[in-house]
């Protein structure tokens, strides 16, 4: 595919992820299910969306969540049967919306006929998993920790061996230097392909390239992920995974999550030259309240460092010939419009300043369910209230290292994944009109955020639908070039777009009170348009100083 096919590929694709379990229940179990989505498609359409990201469906514990899949053939009847699914890929394509599924390869559930078949003694599968001896002085194989807490073993049956589970114990790790584990990758891919699904998103797909021969850390954990992140093996099973299932259709866009990456990986991840993925999501502009690196001690963002990271990014994929996944949300992170807004007394704006600054980006936004309405976390009083396994961790963890119940469970609060996991606010009823029963996660604030009261008076979902239209109708945003603005502000973050003799800006203002700016002078007694404005702004030029409202976003272009 040439590069302007790819630009109107991915560049004019706007993708929306749904949550299943948390969108829309049709059977009354307090479940969200894929009849329950069937039944919200013509919401769906109505936001323009291209192509939408389901996490997983398939037969599941779940014990975390799905992501501990048992049977990457089959649905689990907690959402529907097959044929449900089939019905849900044909009425989205009659409206031209696409599939896209999330493929979990790094690991399996424990419950998985290869890894009871393992445990049974069969060598074939025994060779699917990391299964090692004790050290000599009876220590586990490694001192790698889980990302979810605690050692990276668990004991292997009855045996005197271990198995590795980066995550959850009952999610064992696939070692993917076993080609039998890769064939098995790619006829699930092609399983799906042939169902009519068009896009795949993998699931830390970047920590797949373990050594086969595993040695310990040195204790630090940015030292430790780097002996199982982005080795360079995982490169080399990309592209024979692309050659073998999805790369066969020009048409299938995918996406990897990869955890602590590099834009120089990123870059060879994602350049069509190397057949690899189309774009890739990294996380490191959402760790800019982090504490030390610290997921669980919060301090307020920094702002510059998200600047910086966000403008490095873009410009070093944009030389590379990279192409990134833009997003602020997803099921992984807490709502960023509590994140990074007063959304007590500013949540339109702040919502509609967030959606900006990161939709006109270089690449291919994602929204995530609830977004276009301003959904923000919940409000929980009680560590009891969260189902999220790691959250549930962390509470206990940081109550070892010294921290109180009380400020475990703030910590919980503002990081929880399951922030971002409450189910859809459709109305104000008790249950948010998700469900006719209690969910299995409870929603907190469907009184004053959902789709009912949005769509009669709001202006979050409005500004959302200019926002894909403004993408899908202006080159410059799908297919041009980017430049870093005003680089040093405290306050705004700034940007230029560009293609070929056109050009527009981005000013976005990420406080709660006005900020001043003065632009290049480049800029100053241009004529132009104003493309898009959360405060109803008319402009036909740019003065030299511009005083923006709290959370303003404007967008001019220049004639």
């Amino acid at each position: 595919m040439n590069k302007e096919k790819l630009l109107t590929k991915l560049g004019k694709k706007v993708i929306y992820q749904i949550y299943p379990k948390s969108f829309y229940d049709s059977d009354g179990d307090g479940i969200g299910d894929i009849r329950g989505i069937i039944e919200k498609i013509d919401y769906l359409i109505s936001l323009h969306i291209d192509m939408i990201w389901f996490n997983p469906f398939f037969i599941s514990p779940q014990n975390d969540n799905g992501y501990d899949i048992a049977d990457y053939y089959n649905i689990d009847p907690l959402f529907g049967a097959m044929a449900d699914f089939e019905e849900l890929v044909s009425k989205l394509r009659v409206n031209h919306i696409g599939v896209m599924l999330d493929m979990v390869f790094n690991h399996c559930s424990t419950s998985h006929p290869w890894f009871q078949k393992a445990l049974a003694g069969n060598e074939k599968y025994q060779k699917y998993f990391y299964i090692r001896p004790s050290k000599k002085d009876g220590t586990l194989p490694t001192n790698w920790k889980s990302k979810f807490g605690g050692p990276a073993w668990a004991k292997f049956g009855n045996t005197d061996k271990f198995y590795l589970h980066l995550y959850d114990p009952t999610q064992a790790d696939l070692d993917w230097h076993n080609p039998d584990v890769r064939k098995e990758a790619a006829n699930i891919i092609n399983f799906w392909r042939k169902k009519g699904v068009t896009g795949f998103r993998f699931d830390v797909f970047n920590v797949i390239g373990k050594s086969e021969i595993l040695t310990d850390s040195n204790g630090d954990e940015k030292d430790e992920k780097k002996l199982y992140t982005d080795t360079p093996v995982v490169h080399k099973y990309l592209h024979e995974l692309n050659r073998a299932s999805f790369g066969q259709d020009s048409e299938v866009i995918t996406v990897g999550e990869m955890s602590s990456t590099t834009i120089a990986n990123s870059i060879e991840y994602t350049n069509p030259n190397n057949q690899e993925l189309s774009m890739v999501f990294t996380f490191h502009h959402l760790k800019v309240d982090y504490k030390n690196g610290d997921k669980w001690q919060t301090i307020p963002p920094d702002f510059s460092k998200l600047k910086n990271l966000l403008f490095t990014w873009q410009e070093q994929l944009d030389e590379g010939n990279g192409w990134n996944a833009l997003f602020w949300n997803n099921h992984d992170q807490p709502r960023a419009l509590s994140r990074f807004c007063n959304t007590r007394k500013y949540r339109t704006q702040g919502a509609q300043m967030l959606a900006t600054a990161i939709q006109l980006l270089r690449g291919t936004p994602f929204i995530y369910q609830g977004e276009e309405i301003g959904m923000i976390d919940p409000d929980y009083s009680s560590i009891d209230e969260y189902v999220d396994i790691e959250s549930k961790n962390a509470y206990h963890i940081l109550q070892k290292k010294g921290f109180s119940a009380h400020d475990a469970f703030l910590a919980v609060k503002q990081k929880s994944r399951d922030n971002s996991r409450t189910p859809m606010q459709w109305t104000d009823d008790k249950y948010a009109g998700f469900s006719t029963q209690k969910p299995w996660l409870t929603s907190t604030n469907q009184d004053t955020i959902n789709v009912v009261a949005e769509l009669k008076h709001g202006e979050i979902f409005k500004f959302y639908q200019k926002l894909i239209t403004l993408r899908k109708n202006e080159p410059l945003i799908s297919d041009g070039h980017i430049k870093a603005l005003l680089r040093e502000d405290k306050h705004v973050f700034a940007y230029s777009r560009y293609l070929d003799d056109s050009e527009l800006i981005v000013l976005t203002n990420f406080y709660d009170e006005p900020a001043s700016l003065e632009l290049p002078s480049q800029y100053l007694q241009c004529p132009g348009t104003v493309l898009l404005s959360n405060y109803q702004r008319i402009l036909k030029e740019l003065p030299s100083s511009i005083i923006l409202k709290p959370y303003e976003a404007l967008v001019f272009k220049f004639n």
